[in-house]
């Protein structure tokens, strides 16, 4: 939170029964802002605001069951809330949802009930949906591939600074998928993802720079590159 909660007058309100008051404390407890950190206490404030049908609560509190902070890890009870809050609009919670379906964790494996998800979620602007389902279409999982579809979408989540998309389109421009191939384009992109810390753009840009694919053939650069990615246990 950018500003600092009165946490007093924030736990009275909670007390009385304020959704939007629990939910606030449920997230100071959760990152331990003006009181000690405690996922317990985070759990159950954020549970009765979720109780109320708060989707920002709902949504916190399947991250909660998904990463057991303050309860046992409970898949099923995540999806759950998710699927509340998603049934309500909640981006986040549309993304998350997607994730569970496309991992297979709380539910069975649907690619299908995957890429609704996120597409809902992407065209509420959310960059990792964007990105995801960008993913789906680029892998053909959930929808017929078409690398024109998922370029389209990793556009939308890199404007947003996601370097997984910008990895995307350097891949894409890197092999001429759903864009004409451009070597220069591809390194553009990687340089953007390396540049983010992402291990796998690091790994390609090192060896665009390698094969002077795009760039002028630079050996220092690539071992650069390279051994930024080997640094995040990367072989190059």
């Amino acid at each position: 939170f950018e500003k600092p909660y009165d946490v007093a007058d924030c736990r009275a309100k909670a007390e009385q029964g304020d959704a939007l008051a629990q939910f606030i404390l449920g997230a100071l407890y959760a990152n331990g802002q003006g009181v000690t950190q405690d996922y317990k206490e985070a759990v159950k404030w954020y549970r009765k605001s979720a109780e109320q049908g708060l989707a920002e609560a709902q949504t916190n509190l399947g991250v909660m069951y998904g990463d057991g902070e303050g309860v046992l890890q409970d898949y099923k009870e995540a999806v759950k809330w998710y699927t509340k809050a998603a049934e309500q609009g909640f981006a986040k919670a549309q993304y998350n949802l997607g994730v569970m379906y496309r991992d297979g964790e709380g539910v069975l494996q649907d690619y299908k009930e995957a890429v609704k998800w996120f597409r809902k979620s992407a065209e509420q602007g959310f960059a990792y949906a964007q990105y995801n389902l960008g993913w789906m279409y680029g892998n053909g999982q959930g929808v017929l591939q078409d690398y024109k579809e998922a370029v389209k979408w990793f556009r939308k989540s890199e404007e947003q600074g996601d370097a997984q998309a910008q990895l995307g389109l350097g891949v894409a421009y890197h092999f001429g998928q759903g864009v004409l191939q451009d070597y220069k384009e591809a390194v553009k992109w990687y340089t953007k993802a390396a540049e983010q810390g992402l291990a796998e753009a690091q790994s390609l840009l090192g060896g665009m720079y390698e094969d002077g694919q795009g760039v002028l053939q630079d050996y220092k650069e690539s071992v650069k590159w390279y051994r930024k990615a080997a640094e995040q246990g990367l072989a190059g």
